[in-house]
């Protein structure tokens, strides 16, 4: 068994030395075939994995908790992308109209006439493209070059930018251009260009960031949603809780992710500016230094219209702002900001965090208890990421028991199923689709590949 085992992990490390050395190269041959644009060696063996290195060799292990006690995170979380999560999205490539099957019911039953959402199509890009990198495997391109095309096609050629969603025969259903939209299609293209070591996927991310920079924003910072033609338009599509927002953190955060992906893989000055610029925002206008939380949703001139504490999302930004300041490698900036984040990461620990999953939001006061899908995703790995910056052991037992939590109750184990959208604080399932416009694989997609990238394949 021993000797299985010491073959296993043989091929997973020369898997790793393989993934490695292919985003190497292609970051190598992106950056020369992008004239102008300043040379890094920054790649996926970043500052983070060094940082990671560093922690992880210097820090004791808790060995004897009881309640989920050690694991091997990678290797769990590994085999449960490869045959639970991969499989099924796979599954729902259309070869027919192509792009992918846009809902899935509660019933498992698929719609191929559904709607084709443009947010789901980039994630899913974004979440074929990195597995090929993470898993060293090829083969996966063929899917995210198969997205690559569906986004193409659902691009405005005589106004820019991506629209909201497409019917399956490739005509508008919604010609709302969105930041947020255009955001993530940034996000996913960077990704597919590093994965593919193709320049053109590049060239339309940059194309994108600057139609951002032109017609998604004012002085103040970015706006939210717009009709085709960029002229503006209310933002149903990101206000929730009975306000209608103009400037939303949501849309800020994923313009800033979106960013830090643009950067990490072209180097582009400009783009390091902007990222520079929305820390700044940031740190002025969302980051509430009294009550250790993001406000979320503004008026024009960024003041708050709720009092809403968004556990998930503040979770998600401890760990994704955290990942920026890795990227940008500033030390004063990081000085500057990542304390901040980190208190992001311990009050929700204080306050939404449970041995039993992770509260949605509190609105006047009134907690949210449901576990959404993606807010599990991020709570393991916003506390794995205050784990790595701090060592305390309490983020390492809620990585645990949010791992346990997961796979026992977000990840559906029916045949021919993914997670579930949403459970009960006791882990019931509700009934809602399995696939629609916002349920995809980008956040627990990421956070196998997150884990993968930090923890090497070491028990926790």
């Amino acid at each position: 068994m021993e000797e299985r085992r010491g073959m296993q992990e043989s091929v997973v490390k020369k898997h790793r030395q393989v993934l490695v050395r292919h985003a190497d190269e292609n970051l190598a041959k992106l950056r020369k075939k992008l004239p102008g644009k300043r040379n890094s060696s920054a790649c996926m063996g970043d500052a983070a994995t060094r940082k990671t290195r560093q922690l992880t060799e210097g820090s004791e292990r808790v060995s004897d908790d009881p309640v989920p006690g050690s694991m091997n995170l990678v290797r769990e979380t590994r085999d449960h992308l490869e045959h639970r999560i991969l499989p099924f999205w796979k599954g729902l490539r259309d070869d027919i109209h192509g792009g992918y099957v846009g809902y899935v019911g509660y019933d498992l039953k698929r719609d191929p006439a559904a709607e084709r959402g443009c947010i789901l199509n980039s994630r899913i890009l974004y979440f074929f493209s990195q597995a090929s990198m993470s898993l060293s495997d090829p083969s996966l391109l063929s899917y995210a070059a198969h997205a690559y095309e569906a986004l193409l096609e659902m691009t405005d050629s005589e106004n820019g930018g991506v629209f909201w969603s497409m019917h399956p025969d490739g005509t508008v259903l919604d010609p709302t251009k969105h930041t947020y939209n255009q955001a993530f299609a940034i996000y996913a293209l960077s990704n597919y260009a590093l994965a593919s070591g193709k320049t053109a996927p590049l060239e339309k991310a940059r194309e994108l960031f600057h139609l951002i920079e032109h017609k998604c924003r004012d002085a103040g910072g970015y706006l939210e949603a717009f009709h085709a033609d960029f002229t503006p338009e209310s933002n149903e599509k990101l206000s929730e809780n009975g306000v209608m927002a103009e400037r939303t953190m949501n849309t800020l955060l994923h313009v800033l992710e979106a960013y830090t992906e643009l950067y990490r893989v072209g180097r582009d000055p400009e783009v390091r500016e902007k990222l520079l610029e929305i820390l700044d925002t940031w740190e002025k206008h969302v980051y509430n230094p009294e009550k250790k939380r993001q406000e979320v949703f503004f008026d024009h001139e960024w003041h708050t219209l709720i009092d809403l504490h968004s556990f998930g999302h503040d979770i998600e930004t401890s760990w994704l702002c955290d990942r920026t300041l890795e990227v940008l490698e500033d030390e004063e900036l990081t000085k500057r900001i990542r304390p901040k984040l980190l208190s992001l990461a311990e009050q929700t620990l204080e306050v939404a965090y449970t041995t039993h999953g992770f509260a949605n939001e509190s609105e006047n006061g009134r907690v949210n208890t449901m576990r959404i899908w993606w807010v599990q995703a991020e709570a393991l790995l916003g506390f794995l990421n205050a784990w790595q910056k701090t060592g305390e052991d309490k983020y390492l037992d809620a990585v645990r028991h949010q791992w346990m939590f997961i796979k026992e109750h977000m990840a559906d184990p029916r045949e021919g199923s993914e997670w579930f959208w949403w459970t009960s604080e006791h882990g019931i399932p509700v009934e809602k689709p399995i696939v629609e416009p916002w349920k995809c694989p980008y956040h627990n997609g990421r956070m196998v590949f997150e884990i993968m990238r930090r923890l090497k394949d070491e028990e926790l």
